[in-house]
């Protein structure tokens, strides 16, 4: 599968279109549907799984895996605590094994930003006679060309504001992608401006609806289950990086050399230097993924967003290595490591954002 999905992403990254074939290769391994919980007739897959099903997809084409991981992310949610209308979950459970249904957050806002970092959704849920209309532009919204549900963060027009997560289904009317992802990295994501305009769902399509106050904001210290698949998705980007700079160095042989460049001491050393980034950060991630899975109460929400940290910088600083030693080549268009460079940019990117998990971490540290 990864062969394939990797052959297709350098013509999806030209395009910026959305990377359906390469979707449907992952569903067809079972992968989309890899953490629908067995109570729902799925697998199961848990955390541990998840960043091993990233680091793969990864590999072939960030964009895909990054598409991917908001939809395993849902099931696994789901699975470890139900709280989707149950009918409604029963159907989007069995199309989902039937084709790619496709499932992310709609959260980030224009004026709001990251809800990472506080504040309140100002989306509109507004009460109609048969259930909810909605209203609001919508950021950075993955996979937008492609959801079958948009999982959007809203507060209600009731006298007493609540907010909650209303649940969508793509193509409903009302529903625009009004900015078009225009990005240095991960171009095939399709992470679009969406705004809805009096889009109608159902009364029962809402979950986690609470009171509107502090309580309602983003728990950054929660969430170990997708930060640590997250930092997974990109050491595999790193891993696609690395082998380019193998080959490379392994096929390059100047002529006033008379050998490949890889038995130099130059290469020999960058490539161990690279080596021990990335297998440090994989044991990190994978070793806490394991720990998260086997309910190990010592492993805390700071240690995960740490790996995260970690992972991040490893990441980055090791495909920064290999362009600068291969120079012109590594930066030159059609040869994989640019477009490998860029992508490992979007990294440090996703919420919650180095500072915010540093002061998170920083502040249990100093806690008495």
């Amino acid at each position: 599968m990864t062969p394939r999905i990797a052959e297709l992403a350098a013509g999806y990254d030209q395009s910026g279109a959305f990377p359906a074939e390469s979707l449907r290769i992952a569903h067809g391994a079972g992968l989309l549907t890899a953490t629908i919980g067995e109570r729902y007739g799925g697998r199961g897959a848990r955390v541990e799984e998840s960043a091993r099903i990233l680091h793969t997809l990864g590999r072939g084409d960030p964009s895909v895996a990054l598409i991917a991981a908001m939809t395993l992310n849902t099931h696994a949610r789901q699975a470890v605590q139900p709280h989707w209308p149950d009918e409604l979950y029963a159907r989007v459970v069995k199309e989902s094994f039937e084709r790619p249904v496709l499932i992310n957050h709609a959260r980030v806002e224009p004026e709001l930003g990251s809800p990472a970092r506080g504040g309140l959704p100002a989306t509109l849920a507004r009460r109609t006679a048969d259930g909810w209309s909605l209203s609001g532009t919508k950021r950075f919204v993955t996979g937008a060309e492609g959801l079958d549900w948009f999982l959007v963060w809203a507060t209600t027009d009731e006298p007493e504001p609540r907010v909650g997560t209303f649940l969508v289904p793509g193509g409903s009317p009302g529903i625009e992608i009004t900015g078009r992802w225009d990005h240095l990295g991960l171009r095939a994501s399709g992470s679009h401006d969406v705004t809805l305009r009096e889009v109608e769902i159902p009364y029962e399509n809402v979950v986690g609806l609470g009171p509107y106050g502090p309580a309602a904001e983003q728990d950054n210290r929660a969430g170990a289950s997708l930060h640590l698949p997250l930092a997974a998705l990109y050491l595999g980007v790193a891993r696609a990086a690395q082998a380019f700079f193998h080959t490379f160095a392994q096929t390059r042989v100047p002529a006033n050399l008379g050998h490949p460049v890889a038995r130099t001491e130059r290469f020999r050393r960058t490539a161990g230097e690279i080596e021990v980034l990335l297998g440090a950060a994989e044991q990190l991630v994978f070793d806490g993924a394991t720990r998260v899975d086997a309910n190990d109460s010592s492993y805390t929400p700071e240690q995960a967003l740490g790996a995260r940290v970690l992972a991040d910088r490893h990441g980055v600083r090791a495909v920064e290595l290999a362009v600068r030693l291969l120079g012109n080549p590594g930066l030159t268009r059609g040869n994989p490591l640019e477009r490998h460079f860029r992508d490992i940019q979007c990294a440090p990117v996703h919420a919650p954002q180095e500072d915010i998990a540093l002061l998170a971490i920083g502040t249990k540290a100093l806690t008495p």
